[in-house]
């Protein structure tokens, strides 16, 4: 008897989600408390309390709704055969174009544009409501209609110049990478993500805002000299309008070897002091000089290659695929299936890499708060919940689960507890 590959994947799905609707279920009541968290009495103001009170309740109902409707349709894509018959569509599609409905990579690439406008269609509603309702109820939504549809256009070109050439790569090299396919696959996903990690800040980011060089002044001296204090390889300093989209902040490095950049949102130079702002760049430097940065991307490497090697032996399953309604086995959905059977895996790799992600934070902050940053940065902290109306109250479960930085109660309260073993 062959194994039930598509209902155990489905039946994991829907044990996942009510798993995690239960921890929505805690963090929920943990947003409805009145009252802000002791550590937080007297420096988070009662009105910005409230605020932020509004704010995550209203994501957290929106939330509730959008994953009940995702678990719905993605369990139903499954379980009624639409994803086998969506791929023999495609085909016909190819077929009625007058195209090669036998090559593999003119049929993934038909199958592919379908997904994206059955993805742009069912997702549209919920990316407006969020933007133009939610965010804009509580004053974050910088945009406009014109500018939400032109940023979509740019995303769906984007996918259109760059995603053939991937897609085309990749099954190219599972058809012919033969027992060293694993290696193939990572090391090509590897060039990739590093091309991609070069080319996106200079060629793409531009595309959607506007990079403008730091003005000099006592802010850019100040990081300037921060970062050759510790021989930080600075090479531009930028400042991004992010402004025109939403009033939240934010701040982020990029960068190989010694051609580092460092942007700031010009929100966060708005709501925050030039000291400030310094301490959060302290706090992202930190992560460069304890190498967290290099850990997590080996890290990534490493799980990317296991993965591969996981795939390889899969891939040839008439098993797996015959399971989920295919009698053909193609790269990509090959790809598909593997990704879904090993739901419970990634579940489990995503919780331990967001242990490891708050712990780094604790590190960053002891390494900004050694630098004599200490005041600063538990003022951009506590500016920043405030500015961003962040969750004040966090339920302890949901925040280890979901949360790949401690929560400010946490921060803070080791930052003070820093501050009292020094003094």
């Amino acid at each position: 008897m062959a194994f039930p590959y598509m209902e155990a994947v489905v039946g994991f799905m829907i044990l996942m989600y009510v798993f995690e609707s239960y921890l929505d279920l805690r963090q929920h009541s943990a947003l409805k408390l009145p009252s802000l968290p002791k550590t937080l009495e007297g420096v988070i103001s009662q009105e910005k309390f409230e605020k932020s009170r509004a704010y995550s309740i209203d994501k957290s109902n929106f939330h509730f709704v959008h994953e009940f409707v995702t678990i719905i349709m993605d369990s139903a894509i499954l379980f009624f055969g639409l994803l086998p018959w969506f791929w023999k569509r495609s085909e016909f599609f190819l077929l009625l174009v007058g195209l090669n409905a036998e090559n593999e990579i003119l049929h993934t690439l038909s199958f592919l544009a379908g997904f994206m406008i059955w993805s742009q269609i069912t997702d549209l509603p919920f990316s407006l409501y969020s933007t133009f309702v939610i965010e804009a109820r509580h004053g974050f939504n910088k945009q406009t209609i014109w500018l939400f549809v032109r940023d979509m256009m740019k995303g769906i070109a984007l996918s259109v110049i760059i995603g053939p050439p991937i897609v085309a790569a990749i099954i190219v090299i599972v058809q012919k990478g033969g027992p060293y396919l694993a290696i193939y696959l990572w090391g090509f996903m590897l060039v990739l993500s590093l091309v991609m990690m070069t080319i996106y800040p200079v060629l793409i980011a531009p595309l959607f805002n506007k990079f403008t060089p730091l003005p000099e002044g006592e802010l850019r001296t100040k990081i300037e000299n921060l970062a050759s204090s510790l021989k930080f390889p600075l090479k531009k300093l930028f400042v991004v309008d992010g402004s025109t989209r939403s009033s939240h902040s934010n701040a982020y490095m990029y960068g190989f070897f010694k051609n580092k950049r460092i942007v700031l949102y010009d929100t966060l130079i708005q709501q925050c002091k030039n000291e400030e702002i310094v301490a959060v760049i302290a706090h992202e430097l930190g992560h460069w000089k304890l190498n967290h940065t290099m850990f997590t991307f080996i890290a990534v490497q490493i799980l990317s290659f296991s993965q591969f090697g996981g795939y390889t032996l899969v891939r040839n399953s008439k098993e797996l695929f015959g399971s989920f309604g295919f009698d053909t086995q193609p790269v990509l959905i090959g790809l598909i299936l593997f990704q879904h059977t090993v739901i419970p895996l990634q579940r489990i790799v995503s919780f331990v890499l967001n242990l490891v992600s708050r712990a780094f934070e604790f590190q960053a902050d002891d390494f900004a708060k050694k630098l004599g940053y200490s005041k600063p940065l538990r003022a951009a902290l506590v500016k920043l919940q405030e500015e961003n109306l962040s969750a004040m109250n966090t339920d302890p479960w949901y925040s280890a689960y979901h949360y790949s930085h401690p929560p400010l109660v946490e921060r803070l309260a080791a930052i003070d507890e820093l501050d009292k073993k020094e003094d």
